[in-house]
């Protein structure tokens, strides 16, 4: 009896094997492998590929969010999370594991060559409104701006009253009489308030495409890891940048941006030198004579109460009277005041210490 069975089973199992599968698993079997060439062929035209979650974004919201992408050159596609992990195996694609933890649940995928960084900024920017829910919190206030709304008076009426909006009916609609902020940011959202806004047409809860990871060659990005301080990177960047600057000045580097600095510079610093040796030039000349001769008036001060110069010796080279000698007006000079000598008796003076 098992050696019938056996050979049942046997025979049962060859008929199986040439069997030929029925048109529908040919044809879902076909659909299939269509998909997975499609998948590979967006992943060798595109370099970047983002996986973003669908779940709880309405059907014209999301219609909406695609068409963003688009206009900013990317491509979106939803396919079962499966496929496109048997496309990037059959592409010899890397980290597939990794990547798989975040092929779960309903994904939108998104083909693009631009940066990870810019697709984030983009997404974080692409934002649509959808109509509020009771007890939903509001992310901005709401204010009802003046004029007729598309309600006719009736049952709404007392809506309105019930939240304190001023109303006024004319024309045969109701209009809103002046500026009311029914929502500040924070606040939970009534059913009445709702349904009011509903009526009024007025979307107040936003709508965004939540990004799960970035993969690029092999490399994956969380979101987390794409969020950039703009603000700061600038002021980092002038701050780098003024680092920079002052560093190739100081090491002299000739490129066009700093050569008008550095040549003043150059001719600034050439000009302290000559002067600080006494080169005369006609840019040193002024320097050097008024260096020497405060030298002079130094050496001569020195030596007037050792040495009998033979003339008298100011105690500074002649200069306006300060600020403090201006306000001070004696009402009579003294008479054992000394006389101001001029350069060429002071230069007499010196030389006769010298023989």
């Amino acid at each position: 009896m098992k050696a019938k069975t056996r050979a049942q089973l046997e025979r049962l199992v060859s008929e199986l094997s040439k069997s030929k599968p029925t048109p529908r698993v040919r044809k879902s079997i076909n659909l299939k492998s269509q998909v997975i060439e499609e998948i590979k062929g967006l992943l060798r035209q595109y370099k970047v590929l983002a996986i973003a979650s669908i779940d709880g974004v309405p059907s014209s919201e999301s219609k909406r969010l695609y068409r963003k992408l688009v206009e900013q050159g990317a491509l979106v596609r939803l396919y079962k999370n499966s496929l496109v992990l048997r496309a990037l195996r059959e592409l010899g694609a890397e980290n597939l594991d990794e990547l798989a933890k975040y092929l779960t649940g309903s994904n939108m995928y998104i083909f693009t060559n631009m940066n990870p960084f810019e697709l984030a900024k983009v997404l974080e920017t692409a934002v649509e409104y959808r109509f509020a829910k009771p007890d939903e919190v509001a992310d901005f206030d709401v204010e009802l701006t003046p004029g007729p709304t598309d309600i006719k008076p009736g049952p709404s009426l007392s809506l309105f009253g019930k939240l304190k909006i001023p109303t006024q009916v004319r024309e045969g609609v109701i209009w809103i009489a002046k500026d009311t902020k029914v929502l500040k940011r924070g606040d939970k959202v009534s059913s009445e308030l709702c349904s009011l806004l509903r009526k009024l047409g007025i979307r107040v809860v936003p709508v965004r495409i939540r990004l799960k990871v970035v993969y690029e060659g092999g490399c994956l990005y969380p979101p987390e890891h794409l969020k950039i301080d703009y603000e700061k990177f600038r002021n980092d960047l002038v701050a780098a940048i003024g680092a920079s600057k002052a560093l190739a000045l100081e090491l002299a580097f000739p490129v066009p941006e700093l050569m008008p600095e550095l040549l003043a510079r150059a001719q600034r610093v050439a000009v302290e030198l000559a002067a600080s040796i006494g080169y005369i030039t006609p840019e040193t000349a002024s320097v050097v004579v008024s260096k020497a001769l405060a030298r002079a008036y130094a050496l001569a001060q020195a030596l007037s109460g050792k040495v009998d110069l033979g003339v008298a010796v100011p105690t500074a080279p002649a200069a306006g009277p300060s600020k403090e000698e201006k306000k001070e007006k004696p009402e009579k000079k003294e008479e054992e005041e000394k006389k101001e000598v001029s350069e060429e008796e002071v230069a007499e003076g010196i030389a006769s210490l010298f023989g």
